[in-house]
């Protein structure tokens, strides 16, 4: 290392002034241009340094007045963010796509994943003063087993017991293997909270939070009360909360600075957001992706032609540019997205081939079928025109689409699992095989395809047991492979997560999971000035 190289060093870490590196460099010999690169570099790099300190105004889409911190009850962006700036979970879903330790600080499974031992932390305390433990996280994860209505529930419908080991150890057994069972134990509704806890009015978590002021539907107001056990997050003295539903006003508030940083950033907007320095967009891929569901088990979608008919006939380039302005991926009749460790990259990407479609219906042998789509708005802004491409775009192959515009209103309750044919989507799932069991699983509430197959059952099944990751991959690719193939969901396009703030903001980064970092905006956050 030269001389100048050591004093640039001390310049990075704020050993010293600039006026003495300065002084140092210039005597060292250092060219003018030399020295202002170096200047300029370490405020670069000294402006990406976490500084502790400063309220975060977040301006979000996904409130309601009917919103509570009862952690059971979370469904939608305000509320999960909140959730993780008060709550700590057992399992972290890292932006690697894998589970991380959190509360939990290691796992192993047991009687071939059936069983499972967590190692928990030991010394985290409650913002009450009391000491975490496995009292603590059985409660907490019990919240959600039993009677009831918290939106966790189907995750722990495999589970058939939790039991305490010792002070800071549990085993949770399952009515089955199930190798992904770390990646579930990531869901947003598992927030740790002390043995018996049931005042949800003043929350006590081992977050980095705790509450100030909340009105629901309207403004949340978080403040820092100590240290945060995690040392590389809750930089923020407090964060401020602004729901905003509507995604023009959202946008406007913090193209004028009243806010700092925002979710759902409406795509077409992407481009003016992104010539302005003083602003910076995070998008990242994930599993949300759209749907149109044929039901194998009804005519005319159970002639396996006519399914893929309809799927070649799908444009999936056009929706994608239409709908999403590119703000994402094409998808290939499967609900595993590209940024999952188990997306099967080797499966041919299936394109619009109109005279191949023609062929297919053709091969079906049916005689003018009807073909009725149902779409609704309600599903995503977007889905009934969406419908409209697919007709547009199958009339060229000869196939004749009939749409109908559902309305918004009893959509879920009156048309969606109830229709041959329906436009819907889904967020995604942590592991693929919870995307594969909740969606596809014979059985399974919402299974919207009616899909049934003994082969995909079996190739579940051993994926969920096998926790060698070398071995378990071919079943989870065959399985893509056969939804791709046999199945009856039109998968067109896969849409990125798409946030905002200015540029003020560090620590923002992209999740595949969810937005704002997958809800963990007000852990990681910080203001550089």
């Amino acid at each position: 290392m030269s001389e100048l190289d050591y004093w640039n060093g001390r310049l990075i870490k704020g050993a010293v002034s600039r006026r003495e590196f300065m002084g140092r460099a210039a005597a060292l010999g250092a060219s003018s241009l030399a020295i202002s690169t170096m200047l300029a570099s370490a405020d670069a790099r000294a402006d990406e340094t976490p500084k502790k300190g400063g309220v975060l105004r977040l301006g979000l889409g996904g409130g309601s007045t009917t919103d509570s911190i009862d952690v059971t009850s979370y469904n939608d962006s305000v509320m999960i963010d909140t959730g993780h700036g008060l709550f700590d979970g057992i399992v972290e879903w890292g932006q690697d796509g894998r589970p991380h330790p959190d509360l939990a600080e290691s796992w192993e499974p047991k009687d071939g994943a059936k069983d499972w031992i967590f190692n928990l932390r030991k010394g985290i305390k409650f913002s009450n003063g009391q000491e975490f433990t496995a009292d603590d996280a059985i409660y907490s994860l019990n919240l959600h087993r039993g009677d009831t209505k918290s939106g966790g529930a189907s995750t722990f419908k495999p589970v058939t017991d939790i039991k305490k080991l010792d002070k800071y150890q549990i085993q949770i057994s399952l009515n089955g293997p199930d190798a992904d069972l770390p990646y579930a134990l990531t869901d947003y509704h598992v927030g740790i909270v002390p043995d018996g806890f049931k005042d949800w009015a003043k929350p006590v978590g081992t977050g980095a939070f705790s509450v100030d002021k909340f009105d629901p539907g309207v403004r949340i107001s978080l403040k820092k009360t100590r240290d945060y056990w995690k040392p590389d997050r809750g930089w923020l003295d407090g964060i401020e909360v602004t729901v905003i539903n509507d995604s023009s006003a959202r946008l406007n508030a913090l193209i004028s600075g009243q806010i700092d940083a925002i979710n759902r950033v409406d795509h077409k907007a992407v481009a003016l957001l992104s010539k302005s320095p003083k602003l910076q967009i995070v998008r990242a891929s994930g599993g949300w992706h759209a749907v149109m569901a044929m039901q194998c088990d009804k005519a005319p979608f159970d002639n396996p032609d006519i399914r893929m008919a309809l799927k070649l006939a799908t444009d999936r380039e056009q929706i994608l540019k239409a709908l999403f302005s590119g703000y994402g991926t094409v998808g290939n009749d499967h609900p595993i997205p590209p940024n999952d460790p188990y997306f099967n990259k080797e499966l041919p990407q299936r394109k619009y081939d109109p005279d191949k479609a023609a062929a297919a219906f053709k091969k079906a042998g049916l005689t003018n079928p009807t073909i009725l789509l149902q779409a609704s708005d309600a599903a995503f802004n977007g889905a009934v025109d969406e419908g409209a491409l697919l007709q547009a775009s199958a009339s060229k192959a000869g196939i004749k689409v009939d749409l109908k515009k559902e309305p918004a209103d009893g959509f879920w309750d009156n048309v969606w699992l109830k229709g041959a044919f329906v436009s819907s989507y889904w967020g995604g799932r942590a592991a693929a095989t919870q995307m594969l069991s909740v969606a596809y699983a014979a059985g399974a509430p919402w299974n919207e395809t009616h899909w049934n197959n003994e082969k995909f059952e079996k190739l579940l099944a051993d994926a969920r047991g096998e926790t060698d990751e070398d071995k378990r991959r071919p079943y989870i690719w065959e399985m893509q492979a056969m939804l791709n193939e046999q199945g009856g969901a039109i998968i067109p396009v896969f849409k990125d997560w798409l946030d905002a703030h200015l540029d003020k903001v560090g620590g923002h980064t992209p999740h595949g999971g969810f937005d704002m970092d997958n809800g963990y905006i007000m852990q990681k956050a910080w203001l550089k000035s």
